[in-house]
């Protein structure tokens, strides 16, 4: 038995469907048509908020549209990255995505799972992280540090932005490799883990360069730096691997959208945020705040990591921090 339809309902269907099949391109060609809302999963004030609304505002200007950052600070960073989980993957939703989406699953369990569940934009830049004391504290150096922590196992408390993320783990793998014991105090972010450290509730912080304009200002102490060579702005002081602890701790950071994304939004996403790294505004930033640019496109960022994963797993294991099986 066929079944016979006017010619104009045929062609209604026809046009339709034609419609339908257009609707991702036009959306495509479009794009951003409203505001993009950019993640930055720490509290507002401390550097981290400082650098993604300079990428921010260089990135709505690049592509005359609106990026409005909204912070999300606590749970190490991993609450813009939670919130891509369920975002649709249309563009309008992205987040900084730190090292720690690529450690943290070894020691928790997540929400997420970061070799299927991102689309990993661009890489852009990458922290300093060292450790500071108060000026006045009596603790001088990494010598003095591993002294009072060897005399009093324990006691010698050093703040971070929270469980898992580079300002901890650098300090436990130090701590490991010197052969004492420290204890960790997590905060949300820099802002707040700085008042701590002055107002003298930890002995030390260990964190990005936020802790800069103090240490420039007279009123805290950088004893330690974590990257493999010495830092430019603080070209006196130390690193952890010079001093002989064998520690190295660099952490790239970019910008991450929901899985399944269209292609041709995250090339439009890419090539706006790649374009932030020429503003001298942004680099600006970075260099207040000892930032390099750490440039890695969409293909080279995935890549990154799914390498990197295992690498973060393999010191997690190193530590005793991993999750129980």
């Amino acid at each position: 038995m066929s079944t016979s339809f006017p010619r104009r309902q045929v062609l209604q269907a026809g046009l339709a469907g034609a419609a339908g099949l257009a609707l991702p391109a036009m959306a495509q060609s479009n794009f951003p048509s409203r505001p993009i809302k950019l993640i930055c999963p720490w509290p507002a004030g401390g550097s981290t908020d400082a650098v993604m609304r300079a990428i921010g505002e260089s990135a709505a200007r690049i592509m005359n549209n609106p990026v409005i950052i909204e912070n999300k600070g606590g749970a190490s960073g991993m609450l813009g990255p939670n919130e891509l989980v369920s975002a649709k993957p249309d563009g309008y939703t992205l987040s900084q995505l730190t090292i720690g989406v690529l450690r943290l699953p070894h020691m928790q369990k997540m929400q997420f799972d970061p070799l299927v569940d991102f689309t990993y934009v661009a890489c852009l830049t990458g922290y300093t992280f060292g450790i500071v004391v108060r000026a006045d504290s009596p603790i001088k150096s990494i010598k003095d540090l591993v002294a009072y922590a060897k005399a009093k196992p324990g006691e010698f408390t050093f703040g971070s932005t929270g469980n898992g993320t580079t300002p901890h783990l650098a300090v436990e793998e130090f701590a490991m490799k010197a052969g004492i014991k420290l204890q960790h105090v997590p905060f949300k972010g820099n802002a707040d883990g700085m008042q701590a450290l002055l107002g003298g509730h930890v002995m030390s912080h260990s964190d990005a360069t936020g802790w800069g304009p103090h240490v420039e200002a007279g009123t805290c102490r950088l004893l330690a730096t974590y990257g493999s060579k010495r830092t430019k702005r603080w070209s006196h002081i130390p690193t952890l691997n010079e001093l002989g602890y064998d520690t190295v701790s660099d952490s790239p950071f970019g910008i991450g959208a929901p899985k399944g994304m269209d292609p041709a939004i995250t090339r439009k996403l890419h090539d706006a945020f790649k374009a932030t790294l020429e503003d001298p505004k942004v680099l600006a930033s970075f260099e207040k705040y000892d930032q390099s640019v750490i440039y890695l496109n969409t293909e080279d960022y995935t890549k990154f990591a799914r390498d990197n994963f295992l690498k973060e797993k393999k010191l997690i294991e190193q530590l005793g921090l991993n999750k129980p099986a």
